[in-house]
């Protein structure tokens, strides 16, 4: 049975914050990785948390160490850009993730 996790995940050591988020190296490879975690049905909700270094990803999974090895192959964190903060299971407790 598959459970929910909530990642948060930071901006790494190579993160140029002079540069928007799209003309950070790689971007492209990031933005496909990305979506296709998303399509895959692993990812379910990512986004910013405004006025911080860090991103929500809200993930479905078997278990945490699933999440956390899928994440891994991202290359925003094989080239420092991004770095995981940490994955805790999720509970959904009103609304619908549909």
């Amino acid at each position: 049975m598959q459970s929910l996790f909530a990642v948060v995940r930071s901006r790494g050591p190579a993160w140029n914050n002079a540069l928007p988020m799209e003309r950070q190296p790689d971007w492209r490879l990031h933005a496909e990785f990305m979506d296709g975690l998303y399509v895959e049905g692993l990812l379910l909700l990512v986004g910013p948390l405004e006025g911080t270094a860090d991103v929500l990803l809200i993930a479905r999974a078997k278990d945490a160490d699933q999440v956390r090895s899928r994440l891994a192959a991202d290359p925003w964190i094989r080239n420092g850009l991004l770095r995981e903060i940490s994955i805790a299971p999720w509970t959904l407790r009103l609304g619908s993730l549909g």
